[in-house]
């Protein structure tokens, strides 16, 4: 292959892309090599050296960029997650050096449709959606974790007043700062709910195994067992109209960290970590039946890997059954209850011992593989849901055993607000009535059907199943 001279290119050919893979620049003076379509600063040509291949712009005693991340494109790995979480790692960083979304795309090189565009794909969320969560992710370690006032831990955050911190805090949270930071020295704390929250169907879906182990519901109260860095736990939720009353029963003091965790249990358990109301806004037709309808996750991603990877092409009461088995296998115990097995647990079973239980053998290596590339840290899991949705479901469905309906699972339960569940055949039920279709619309006209949906997918996906209860 011939290079070209340094600059015999333009620019604008370089930013499409499409001289990506065909040469590497080298910037002599920063120490650097670059894709042709990195958002950076153009070099001066006397700086600039090209190269064929990555080995040799590393020969040359360079290093990747971390804007473009040429070493992530030559990995075959998608260069805009590279960008999205090279993002977040920044901003989580120094959260206060970020005021606006102009300065997240000025700290990405793009304009801001690109970086909406890159929020939608990566985040499931608008870039301003995501700054606010990661402003109060900050400021929400920092209070459990110290004892700096209440408004210095805002602006340290990025917050610009003290009202907008108290405000947005509370909306992520449903708690005040203040009453946050009193976690750390608590076995009770309240949730405030939004208006019109509805808590039936997040009460019912709590109660679907009424043989569960490790969660149930009875009345207006939830029990759910956690394990957490302070030992096991049972987190009682009480749902009542001021709010719901969470209480911790444990053997033993439970620190700041662990009730962080607990608080994030609770949240995700009630289907608090996303909003309702600009689904509600777009698509009133669908929403109106079930206004304020949420979708609860699961405390932890593992939790809904294996149920995800369990639940795979059986009926939904034998996999409650299995899921039980491995439950009482491997779960810690914790008064009348077990919490869910950690990844080291799952992978510790045999597949004969699964086998016996009434796993197929094929599910029972899909599921102690998956739990042994966890427990070894070749997966990161529970991280997932504050990077990238692309990277997540690529690192899922590289899991022996985990296709692409199974990791959008996941990622649907794990807090990711656009999963698309294409093939659920719910789903084509629910889309076949909704459009009068003669028949259930196959994968490819469920995908089309399902993207008048986006950005909120995945709270779609619930509507559309509990559609399925509305008379014909």
């Amino acid at each position: 292959m011939t290079l070209p001279e340094p600059m015999s290119w333009t620019r604008e050919e370089g930013r499409s892309g499409k001289l990506n893979g065909k040469f590497l620049l080298g910037v002599m003076s920063t120490g650097i090599y670059c894709l042709p379509s990195c958002a950076a600063r153009p070099p001066n040509p006397q700086n600039v050296r090209l190269f064929k291949t990555e080995a040799e712009a590393k020969a040359s005693g360079l290093r990747a960029c971390k804007r473009c991340r040429p070493d992530l494109y030559y990995r075959g790995e998608d260069e805009n997650a590279g960008l999205f979480e090279g993002l977040a790692r920044r901003v989580r960083k120094s959260p206060e050096a970020f005021s606006d979304v102009g300065s997240l795309a000025r700290a990405a090189g793009v304009s801001q449709t690109k970086l909406a565009d890159l929020f939608r794909d990566h985040a499931h969320l608008a870039p301003a959606q995501w700054l606010r969560r990661e402003r109060v992710a900050s400021a929400a370690a920092a209070l459990l974790a110290g004892n700096a006032k209440l408004m210095d831990v805002g602006f340290a955050a990025g917050f610009e007043s003290e009202s907008v911190f108290h405000r947005q805090f509370l909306a992520h949270t449903r708690m005040t700062p203040g009453a946050y930071r009193a976690l750390g020295g608590s076995h009770v704390f309240l949730i405030q709910l939004p208006a019109g929250y509805r808590p039936a169907e997040i009460l019912a879906y709590h109660a679907r195994d009424p043989e569960g182990l490790t969660e149930r519901s009875e009345g207006s109260k939830i029990w759910k067992a956690l394990a957490t860095a302070d030992g096991p736990v049972v987190l009682e939720l009480t749902l009542e109209k001021e709010g719901a009353w969470a209480r911790i029963h444990a053997d033993r003091k439970i620190g700041p960290a662990a009730m962080g965790f607990i608080h994030d249990a609770a949240l995700r358990m009630l289907g608090l970590n996303n909003e309702v109301t600009g689904f509600e806004t777009r698509h009133g037709a669908l929403a109106a039946r079930r206004k304020g309808l949420r979708l609860p996750n699961l405390p932890t991603v593992f939790d809904a890997l294996a149920w995800g990877i369990i639940g795979q092409q059986i009926h939904i009461k034998f996999a409650g059954s299995l899921r039980r088995e491995i439950i009482a296998m491997a779960g810690g115990k914790v008064g009348n209850m077990r919490t869910h097995p950690t990844p080291e647990r799952v992978a510790d079973l045999s597949i004969a011992k699964l086998h016996a239980r009434r796993f197929s053998r094929s599910k029972a290596k899909y599921l102690v593989g998956a739990a042994d590339a966890v427990a070894r840290g070749d997966l990161d899991l529970e991280s997932l849901p504050r990077g990238s949705a692309v990277a997540a479901e690529k690192k899922l469905t590289a899991l022996h055993g985990v296709g692409t309906w199974t990791a959008r699972y996941v990622l649907m339960r794990s807090g990711f607000a656009d999963a698309t569940l294409v093939g659920d055949s719910a789903v084509a039920t629910a889309l076949q009535r909704l459009h009068k279709l003669p028949e259930r619309p196959d994968h490819e006209l469920q995908a089309a059907l399902l993207a008048q949906f986006a950005p909120y997918r995945s709270l779609a996906t619930v509507h559309l199943w509990n559609s399925l209860k509305d008379p014909a």
